[in-house]
């Protein structure tokens, strides 16, 4: 069966909507998201474009800060101090990657805990490897929501996660650890991996490598979750030889229109919660 993230991100930024306005009938302002992006990446600028109009499908108020590239990295740390210091400002996101020459550590350490609504601070990554999370990386929060769907109770399973960045990998394991799974990391130097992902119950696929995942290196039943979203002749693929593998899997996510989606939403339930944490202290 497929997992569409369309259809669950639809259900989730329908909720969302209900919840912001309730938050705007009680408050009186709209949660906000604030976004800086350097440069003139395509895929970027999508990205943004796709998180303004998400905000306004689920009645937020946005920002949008825009540079060229070449601007100082002094002007761009400014507008990210004035959005710490502004208290309608509930989310700060810079949008990665920067262009050569920026400090990204240090851009992004400036946004403060409460506002880092990507869930990529040392802190919030901290709390969600003790079981404590706060905000939670977008794409592994949305993965978890569209493994919900399939009914599957996770509890002993044997999760394997190809990719270990701080942004998907990594959290995505902690989500995985914490829900009782059995969890193996595979990355660039893991010896034998096919061996390992051929007894994953799920298979999380997160490297950037179009068709990497053949289905030879898939267990028959597997829940096959593709986080990759690379451009080969023209067209959108994933990590996984999506043509091949559904044949063996339970459960697989297609590109385009499985995680992708999911990603957004999980970024403006983030800002709502961040909205709501600070209402309500």
């Amino acid at each position: 069966m497929l997992i569409y993230g369309k259809a669950v991100s639809a259900d989730t930024r329908a909720q969302l909507k209900i919840k912001v306005a309730d938050f705007e009938k009680k408050y009186g302002r709209k949660p906000c998201l604030a976004v800086i992006i350097v440069g003139e990446d395509p895929a970027s600028q999508t990205y943004v474009r796709n998180k303004i109009a998400g905000c306004a499908e689920v009645g937020m108020k946005s920002l949008h800060y825009e540079y060229a590239a070449g601007t100082p990295q002094a002007e761009i740390e400014k507008t990210v101090k004035d959005l710490a210091a502004d208290d309608t400002v509930d989310g700060i996101l810079v949008q990665l990657p920067l262009p050569k020459g920026y400090d990204e550590k240090s851009l992004l350490e400036l946004i403060p805990d409460e506002k880092d609504v990507d869930g990529f601070s040392p802190t919030n990554l901290g709390l969600l490897a003790m079981n404590r999370p706060r905000t939670i990386s977008c794409t592994p929060f949305g993965v978890m929501k569209m493994l919900a769907t399939t009914g599957v109770d996770l509890k002993g399973k044997n999760a394997v996660v190809i990719g270990r960045s701080n942004t998907v990998g990594k959290p995505m394991a902690m989500l995985l650890l914490n829900a009782d799974c059995t969890v193996t990391v595979c990355h660039s130097k893991t010896e034998n991996l096919a061996e390992i992902t051929s007894k994953a119950d799920i298979l999380v696929a997160a490297i950037g490598r179009p068709k990497f995942v053949t289905a030879d290196m898939v267990k028959d039943g597997a829940i096959v979750i593709d986080v990759g979203i690379n451009r080969v002749d023209g067209k959108l693929v994933g990590d996984v030889d999506f043509e091949n593998v559904e044949k063996k899997a339970s459960f697989i996510t297609p590109v385009p229109g499985g995680v992708g989606p999911m990603t957004i939403t999980m970024l403006l339930a983030n800002t709502l919660q961040a909205a709501l944490a600070k209402a309500e202290k």
